[in-house]
């Protein structure tokens, strides 16, 4: 059964640039586009939208929320096959149940207005954290542009391998005609330095070959048809991946799945990369 791709849709401009990115990525993969309205975000964002246009909040929820979001779509592709819902629920609720059964999930990352720019910051947030399929959060500035770099970047973490995140970057490469970028960031830690001549640079070198070694690993099993680039880069993570995804199209982070009762978190590398990166940003779950 193929799966769609679900956008959380508020009827904010970051949020319809996330229908016009999924709707670009439905096209490229043949899938259905769903796009849905939890209606507790109005608890958020109170009367003051339906004031300005002398509507009711009913009306705006379901003729200029979800309706627009889906001739927004059918716009850039008359073809795709797109159904809506509204549902009277808390939107992380919403999602994280959605992402269930979709083959990915797309949020913006900011609502309409100062305080409710924090809250549903926070909403994408928090099911980016939860979401058991493969979501994307769209932002930059050439957010609903796909295809300006031919270039999808995925960060490879400690572990020696990260399946899912490489499997998902491979993909959308393939999709998309684009190169493979994957990134490992190491630092060689102050204590391992020394002012011996004969072992200057020598901590540093440990240390960069065994991000190359990781690389090596993560990269293992990538198809002989995409075009994979391996690159070692000093520093922290979040600054080397951020500064990655201002040439990039997609930046893909993985994050790990404990056993706890909130399920997936979010690391620091991942918060952070969702706060900064220039490009819409893909957090592929890892499972253990």
């Amino acid at each position: 059964m193929d799966l769609p791709i679900v956008v959380g849709v508020d009827g904010s401009e970051p949020s319809l640039r996330a229908v016009d990115w999924a709707a670009d990525e439905a096209a490229l993969r043949g899938a259905s586009l769903r796009l849905v309205y939890a209606s507790l975000w109005e608890r958020y964002e109170g009367a003051a939208l339906a004031d300005d246009l002398g509507r009711s909040s009913e009306q705006i929820r379901v003729q200029d929320i979800v309706e627009t979001a889906a001739r927004r779509a059918h716009g850039r592709h008359s073809d795709l096959k797109i159904s809506t819902d509204t549902l009277p629920e808390e939107p992380e609720y919403t999602l994280v149940r959605e992402s269930r059964h979709a083959s990915l999930l797309v949020t913006g990352t900011r609502g309409r207005s100062g305080i409710a720019e924090a809250l549903l910051g926070s909403v994408s947030l928090s099911v980016a954290g939860h979401a058991h399929c493969p979501m994307v959060v769209v932002r930059g500035s050439h957010d609903n542009q796909p295809g300006t770099h031919g270039r999808i970047v995925v960060g490879v973490g400690e572990r020696p391998t990260t399946p899912a995140a490489v499997r998902f970057a491979c993909d959308e490469a393939r999709l998309r005609g684009a190169a493979l970028d994957a990134v490992r960031a190491w630092r060689c830690p102050a204590h391992e330095t020394t002012d011996h001549p004969l072992l200057v640079g020598e901590p540093a070198r440990m240390h960069e070959q065994q991000a190359v070694e990781v690389l090596e690993k993560a990269l293992h099993d990538v198809p002989a048809d995409v075009e994979a680039h391996r690159r070692t880069v000093e520093g922290h993570t979040r600054d080397v991946l951020v500064a990655a995804s201002r040439d990039a199209d997609l930046l893909v982070v993985g994050a790990e799945r404990h056993h706890r009762h909130f399920g997936l978190q979010l690391g620091r590398v991942a918060h952070g990369v969702l706060h900064h990166s220039a490009c819409p940003v893909a957090i592929a779950p890892e499972r253990e």
